[in-house]
C-alpha cells in the first residue's frame, strides 16, 4: 500500500510539472491537473493542501541538485575554512543568479501576498541553506578557525554579504545576466569582509 501511495504522489507531481510548464502558476488549477492524472480533486488534496504546496514541490524538485552543489563545500569535515567558504560563496551565487532560480524567486515575491509560495519556498529553501550554513559556521567555530559569535546570525551575515552586490538589480530586475567574473569577484569580496569580522585572530586568511 504504502508503495502505491507514493507511486501516485509520483505521478501527481509529474503531471503537475508539465502543466506548471505549460500554464504557469497563475493559470494552473488543481482541476486542470486532476485531470491529466484522472481521479478526483478530492485524491489530489490527500497529498497535497493547496496548488501553492503542490507547485513548491515541484520547484524545489527542479532544482534539488543545484541547491545541492551549490552547499557542496560548506560539510564540517571540511577544515580549509577560507577556501570552502570562497567556493561556497562562488557556488552560491551562481545558484541564486541562475536564470532558473532567479526567476522563481521574483515570482514568490510577487505572489508572496496572493498564496503561501513565498513561505513555503523561504522554509523550504531558504531556512535549509540557512541551517546547513549554520552547522558549517558551528563546527568551524567549535574548532577556532573562525571566533566564537551566534551561528545562526553569522550564517545570515554571510549570505548578506554574498548578496550584497547583486541584489538590488535582482530586486529590480535590471537586464542582463551576472557574469561568472562578477559572481567570482563579489564573492570572494564578501568573504574578505566575513573572515574580517569572523575570522580568528592569528590565523592566515
Amino acid at each position: 500500500m504504502k508503495k502505491r501511495t507514493e507511486a501516485r504522489r509520483e505521478a501527481i507531481i509529474d503531471k503537475a510539472t508539465h502543466v506548471f510548464q505549460e500554464l504557469g502558476f497563475e493559470r494552473t488549477s488543481m482541476s486542470e491537473i486532476c485531470a491529466r492524472v484522472g481521479g478526483s480533486k478530492a485524491t489530489i488534496y490527500n497529498y497535497f493542501s493547496s496548488k501553492a504546496e503542490l507547485f513548491t514541490e515541484v520547484l524545489m524538485r527542479s532544482i534539488e541538485a543545484s541547491f545541492q552543489a551549490a552547499h557542496r563545500s560548506i560539510t564540517p569535515s571540511n577544515d580549509d575554512i577560507d577556501s570552502a567558504l570562497r567556493d561556497f560563496g562562488d557556488s552560491l551565487l551562481s545558484f541564486l543568479y541562475s536564470p532558473e532560480v532567479q526567476a522563481s524567486r521574483h515570482m514568490a515575491i510577487a505572489q508572496s501576498r496572493r498564496s503561501e509560495i513565498g513561505r513555503l519556498l523561504y522554509q523550504h529553501g531558504v531556512l535549509r541553506s540557512q541551517k546547513l550554513i549554520s552547522g558549517f559556521l558551528e563546527a568551524s567555530m567549535a574548532a577556532g578557525g573562525l571566533r566564537k559569535a551566534d551561528s545562526a546570525v553569522a550564517a545570515r551575515h554571510l549570505v548578506s554579504l554574498l548578496e550584497s552586490e547583486l541584489l538590488d538589480r535582482f530586486l529590480y530586475q535590471l537586464p542582463g545576466e551576472v557574469s561568472p567574473k562578477e559572481i567570482r569577484d563579489a564573492a570572494n569580496r564578501a568573504i574578505d569582509v566575513f573572515m574580517a569580522a569572523y575570522g580568528a585572530q592569528g590565523r592566515d586568511k
